[in-house]
């Protein structure tokens, strides 16, 4: 159940001096992956339930449609030349010139069809690349196994779902991505195996430098690890090696590279990356979003709080899953625990009445 908007969390969440957070739009049961339209639509995914949502501006005011129903578990989403990609557990579909037809849109039209079924890390975060090829990954199917080729991957096609290639392997589970504004190379979160310990292993921050390297799940955990069920016999050496750690069972997720103007200069190409938390550690991590910078070879330099607040008294008040840059450098994150989408700004708010 979504939250009504006079319940959500807004006052207790904390940003930077000078950056401003509000409610964008409520009433989303479980809104998780974010997409913008060219028109300024800003469509919104589900894990839990059937829904794509569509949130619109109207009149000066948004209005939250649903776009399409029915669906498996429509977790990812990406847009492109007007037309809407949805991933489902084991499908990805399309809606053309789907911003003409918010009021009544076509069902779906199935593109590829060919992914595992299994539910274990079986919903997907897709992008567009500037390659313009789709990227879909496919998680491993349980918490720490010996998988299959089509699993623990992520894999590329074109547009209309033709030319498919796996391009990383030993990806436990990503549900997010983006390309470095500069070097255009694609970085992925990855979360690490539960059970354990407490501390070990880290979320993943990786980066792809060439086609078909392998990232060391379930052989190597966090770069540094040999796995003790599945690493015998094995080295870290032998893997790719992530570019930064992202804190012991933290869930981080989305990520964008920010590229916008409205941020001080100090953010640009920084990543922000949302941290949905842990749901099995004793003393919680993640719940917020992180700024991760960069040295001059691409690799993690630091890892500063955003947006923090959603963690109070070791209880979750709300989980942030996705991050979008809006044309007008503004940020929106969306948070499954409460059904909303919050928008980050930077600058004096301007109060009604007031120039």
């Amino acid at each position: 159940m979504a939250a009504a908007p006079d319940k959500l969390p807004t006052a207790k969440l904390k940003v930077p001096a000078g950056f401003n957070i509000e409610v964008y739009a409520a009433g989303m049961a479980n809104a998780r992956s974010l997409a913008l339209g060219d028109k300024g639509t800003v469509f919104v995914g589900s894990r839990l339930v059937d829904k794509v949502y569509a949130i619109v501006n109207k009149d000066g005011k948004r209005e939250v449609k649903v776009l399409a129903s029915g669906l498996y578990r429509p977790n990812g989403l990406a847009f492109k030349d007007g037309t809407l990609y949805i991933a489902e557990l084991s499908k990805v579909s399309k809606i053309e010139k789907v911003e003409d037809n918010l009021d009544n849109p076509p069902k779906p039209t199935v593109i590829f069809d060919k992914l595992p079924k299994d539910e274990a890390h079986g919903w997907k975060f897709i992008g567009i690349g500037p390659d313009n090829k789709l990227y879909v990954p496919v998680g491993q199917p349980g918490n720490n196994v010996l998988n299959s080729d089509e699993h623990g991957l992520i894999r590329r096609m074109n547009l209309d779902g033709s030319g498919a290639e796996v391009i990383a392997r030993g990806v436990r589970n990503t549900v997010g991505f983006d390309w470095h504004p500069e070097t255009k190379q694609l970085y992925f979160t990855d979360n690490g195996r539960d059970w354990m310990s407490e501390d070990v292993p880290e979320d993943e921050l990786n980066r792809i430098t060439k086609v078909g390297e392998h990232f060391g799940a379930p052989f190597c955990l966090q770069g540094n690890i040999v796995d003790p069920e599945f690493g015998w016999g094995k080295s870290c050496s032998e893997y790719t090696a992530p570019v930064g750690l992202l804190g012991p069972h933290s869930a981080a997720l989305g990520m964008r590279f920010y590229t916008g103007s409205m941020f001080p200069k100090a953010y640009k190409n920084v990543a922000i990356i949302a941290r949905h938390g842990s749901w099995n550690r004793s003393k919680k991590v993640g719940g917020d979003l992180v700024m991760a910078k960069f040295n001059k070879d691409g690799t993690m330099k630091s890892m500063e709080p955003f947006l923090t607040g959603f963690l109070e008294d070791n209880k979750y008040i709300g989980r942030p899953v996705n991050v979008l840059q809006m044309k007008d450098g503004s940020l929106l994150v969306s948070d499954d625990w409460n059904g909303a989408v919050y928008r980050i700004t930077y600058g004096k708010q301007k109060v009604a009445g007031k120039s």
